[in-house]
This record gives C-alpha cells, structure tokens and sequence, in this order.
C-alpha cells in the first residue's frame, strides 16, 4: 500500500490489519510517535491525517491510503525547532519525555482548533494525553507561549 507520511509517498507491505503505529515504527523507520498503551488511552501515538489529531494505535494503515499522514518527524521546519518544540524546551515540559512527541501533535492541534482559551479548556483537550510525570504545568505553559506568539503575529500584521 501507499501511504503519504510528512510529505512523501511511501510504498509499504503491510497486512490490511496492521495498525498505523505499526506501519510508522516498524515498516517505515519512523520511531517518533511511542507505542504507549496500545489501547488508545495514553496518547504517546498521536500522528495527524489529513490535519486531524488521531491515535496512531487505534488507526489502520489502510484507512490512510490517499490521506496525509504527519507526524512528530514531519513537524519541523529543516533549519530547527517547530514553535511548539521550542516552548516545550522554553518550559521543561517533558521529564523522561516518552510522552512527548504525541504531547506536541495534541498541543499543536489544540492551537489549530482553537482549543486553548484558557488553563482548564487546555487541560480538557489535552486529557487524552497522559503524562506519567506530571509534567502537566509545563505542557500548559509551553501551549500558552505558543498561543500567546500566534495571537501576538496576528495582531502584528493586522
């Protein structure tokens, strides 16, 4: 099958019941999103397709044929950090750091939906990513400078 990941059309054989987590780690080398849980409580797997925040373990590979596929890897712009990267560093928002890259594509996400008006609706969207530890403090703040840099870019060029 074909899968388009960060840009690029992949071609992978892969059964019809591999899951997309699978396809990314095993088949394509890409080890950035963590096989957490495995049963779509923990969010260590968060990947985009078609833009969308979905849970890498729980999404077939199949049904991402002819979708975009995007993930911690595929972020980044080539000459450093994407925004949310920064204020994870900027706010030691990661400890052990397992959680982080689905942690990252939530908080983006977050931003882009519109989700981060203030401390308890981020915690709300963010639920569905657990940190073992507790680095829930920082991740906020690190969504709250991110947020705070866009609202500051739109006012500038309005």
């Amino acid at each position: 099958m074909r899968l388009r990941v960060n840009g690029v059309d992949r071609e992978v054989p892969l059964e019809p019941r591999v899951s997309l987590l699978d396809a990314l780690r095993e088949h394509l080398g890409l080890t950035g999103s963590k096989k957490g849980c495995d049963q779509g409580t923990c969010g260590a797997c968060t990947v985009w397709v078609d833009g969308r925040r979905v849970l890498g373990c729980l999404t077939l590979a199949v049904t991402c044929v002819g979708r975009e596929v995007t993930t911690i890897e595929g972020i980044a712009p080539a000459d450093g950090l994407h925004p949310m990267q920064q204020a994870f560093v900027d706010h030691d928002a990661f400890q052990c750091g397992y959680c982080t890259p689905g942690q990252i594509m939530s908080a983006i996400a977050l931003l882009d939906e519109g989700h981060a008006g203030d401390d308890a609706q981020i915690a709300e969207w963010m639920s569905g990513n657990i940190c073992r530890c507790a680095a829930y403090p920082n991740i906020r703040a690190a969504i709250r400078q991110c947020r705070d840099q866009r609202e500051g870019a739109r006012g500038a060029t309005a």
